[in-house]
């Protein structure tokens, strides 16, 4: 699975490759072997698996999988995941540039030395709860960095006192619109005020406090490809009680999911250039869409003079669709 995408990062001839790592929730009501109770928002006390994914930015697709039982923590088995997946692309794409954006549950000195060890830039999310000195740090700070009406920024080089290295911390803050409980006065005029959220990101890039929030804001993407795994290509179910059976079927999951999208990038051209927010380089229709749209069609196959004819009703966005696929395949084989 990593090799078809692999060769499909070479041939784009890319120099930034970035690589995304999230925990994601499979739920079961099954005794499935390997479930266990942990952390489920959606459908609390559920057994569950807790898969590690690694997801390409550029292509949108699922580089890797590393299944866990449902009560690990996030970064349960992290650090040996993330260094053969970052070394696996290090060996087929030698020179390019690797990054990477990870969420709190990744955040420890650990994390950071081995990103420095395997020469991958990053951003990792700072759990404030953690760290109460954080708190003193942003509320005795005066003079922002302005990046637009909304966010603002400053930099310290800082380290918690159990840490023995300091790194590059970005202080954002995002200013709202604050409202007002009670009724509201529409025919008078009410002043506006304004509340302020905070964030902390950890990161060793070198590119502007603007850059960097641009950059980590983008790990949201990762969150659109998980989905669309589980919501049409069946990554959250759980279909067999053994653990060797799911974890095959996950990992056909995966395939399912990362053929399409490498069926929509050989039929059509790249969309996008390297963003702030490392998009994805092609707009992909959603699986269910490609599904209704190509597969569940009426139509009937016959041999008109001994060839293998498929027949449907006319429709020439359809025909189009199928004409445009077939020529990229062409291309393709």
């Amino acid at each position: 699975m990593n090799r078809e995408i692999l060769d499909r990062l070479s041939g784009e001839k890319l120099q930034r490759v970035t690589l995304d790592f999230d925990g994601s929730v499979v739920s079961t009501r099954r005794h499935a072997e390997g479930t266990a109770v942990g952390f489920n928002r959606k459908r609390k006390g559920d057994r569950s698996y807790y898969p590690l994914l690694c997801t390409v930015s550029q292509t949108g697709q699922i580089f890797d999988l590393l299944p866990r039982s449902g009560n690990v923590h996030d970064s349960n088995g992290s650090l040996e995941f993330i260094t053969e997946c970052v070394l696996a692309v290090d060996r087929k794409l030698s020179g390019r540039v690797i990054e990477s954006r990870l969420d709190s549950a990744f955040f420890g000195e650990n994390t950071a030395l081995l990103m420095a060890e395997l020469e991958v830039e990053y951003t990792v999310a700072v759990p404030f709860e953690r760290l109460p000195a954080l708190k003193g740090m942003i509320e005795g700070r005066r003079r922002w960095h302005r990046i637009d009406a909304t966010w603002s920024y400053f930099e310290a080089v800082w380290k918690p006192k159990e840490w023995l290295h300091e790194m590059r911390f970005v202080f954002v803050r995002q200013e709202s619109a604050k409202r007002h409980p009670g009724p509201l006065q529409l025919d008078l005029f009410e002043p506006r005020s304004t509340e302020c959220s905070y964030k902390v990101i950890m990161t060793n890039k070198r590119c502007s406090g603007k850059s960097v929030l641009l950059f980590h804001h983008g790990r949201g993407s990762q969150e659109g490809i998980i989905g669309e795994a589980k919501e049409s290509a069946m990554l959250d179910y759980v279909p067999t009680r053994s653990w060797a059976g799911n974890q095959f079927y996950m990992l056909a999951s995966l395939v399912a999911h990362n053929v399409t999208r490498e069926l929509q990038m050989r039929t059509q051209p790249r969309r996008r250039g390297t963003s702030p927010k490392r998009a994805a380089l092609w707009l992909f229709e959603k699986l269910e869409t490609v599904r209704n749209r190509t597969i569940r069609r009426a139509g009937r196959l016959h041999r008109p003079d001994g060839v293998l004819t498929l027949t449907m009703s006319r429709n020439e966005a359809v025909q189009g669709d199928y004409d445009r696929i077939m020529r990229g395949l062409e291309r393709a084989a």
